[in-house]
């Protein structure tokens, strides 16, 4: 095993990503990060290191002209060293249109659910992504520029569910230079380098410019930010679950309820974080909760007029009456 397949095993065994017995879909496109992350799982099965087996999923947009091509790749890649593949091609621009999203969404949407389909069809529990240490910096910027909490730092984490990213303590360099010295010629993406997005222009503007003005190890000086933020934040959570416990009078599948006193004791970083964590495991998400929602509902709780409400969402609805909050689901 080289460096990188050494970095990528460290990283699956201090996050528990695979076990023996696995079975894993990689998304593979074709470019760097997603064949180099083939490669070196392949190899690492194959040094008996850890017993799994892997299959390969992979999209064709149908967006670019070389799409084509890259699946030819691919398919040819996973014939050469004996891995089932799977491929699907779909009008991404067709269902952005229909949906009014954006391509990028579209796209995404689009493979998350065909990596789903083959999960199911080979009896696989784990899904792999080749997000790097480059895509979750990025990742953090694009937050902070939208505006975020401490969570917007969290940046892309190893392992979220089913969804597995060994290759998230490599730096993209990395994974280019072992594509080299591994003779792979991956597909490469042109679009990659139009700065039309928001992450490529972070990628191919913002950070260089960081690089050559005032940190050349900015990738790094964040991704240790992001490490210490997900620590705190989990002493946090923990914390909230306990105080969660304490001050919930009831707590079923429509409705959570506090005594209003009580939860307006609490400091006010509590307060927010047991709103968000109550909105949560109500609704199974807090995605589109933002500070401002929050600051109105601790808003409302100090008030304590009765019969008085809040509704973040149409699903969900925050009201306040007879000394109690209650969280109702719609």
């Amino acid at each position: 095993m080289n460096c990188l397949e050494e970095k990528v095993l460290n990283t699956i065994k201090e996050n528990k990503l695979i076990n023996n017995g696995d079975k894993l879909v990689l998304a593979v496109s074709g470019g760097p990060d997603s064949i180099a992350m083939l490669n070196a799982l392949n190899n690492i099965r194959n040094s008996k290191e850890i017993v799994f087996e892997i299959v390969v999923s992979h999209i064709n947009h149908m967006i670019r002209e070389e799409a084509g091509e890259d699946e030819s790749f691919v398919k040819d890649f996973c014939e050469k060293i004996g891995v089932q593949f799977y491929s699907k091609s779909i009008d991404v621009k067709e269902i952005a249109n229909n949906n009014k999203i954006g391509l990028e969404e579209a796209g995404r949407i689009a493979r998350y659910k065909f990596f789903d389909e083959v999960a199911k069809l080979t009896g696989s529990k784990k899904i792999a992504i080749a997000h790097n240490k480059n895509d979750s910096v990025e990742t953090v910027i694009m937050h902070i520029l939208r505006g975020c909490g401490t969570y917007g730092l969290h940046g892309i984490v190893a392992k979220n569910g089913k969804y597995i990213r060994p290759l998230i303590d490599c730096e993209r360099y990395e994974i280019e230079e072992y594509c080299k010295d591994n003779n792979i010629e991956a597909r490469i993406d042109k679009t990659n380098f139009e700065n039309v997005y928001t992450r490529n222009k972070i990628r191919n503007v913002v950070i260089p410019y960081i690089k050559e003005e005032f940190n050349p190890n900015i990738i790094e000086t964040i991704s240790r930010l992001s490490e210490a933020i997900r620590l705190e934040d989990g002493f946090f959570d923990s914390f909230t679950k306990k105080v969660f416990d304490i001050l919930k009078r009831e707590d079923t599948s429509k409705q959570i309820v506090y005594e209003i006193g009580a939860f307006n004791m609490q400091e006010k970083v509590i307060k927010s974080r047991l709103v968000l964590y109550t909105i949560k495991r109500l609704m199974g998400t807090s995605n589109g909760i933002e500070k401002i929602h929050i600051d109105d509902i601790l808003k409302l709780c100090e008030k304590n007029i009765g019969n008085k409400f809040l509704m973040p969402n149409k699903h969900l609805k925050v009201l306040v009456q007879n000394k109690k909050i209650y969280f109702i689901k719609m």
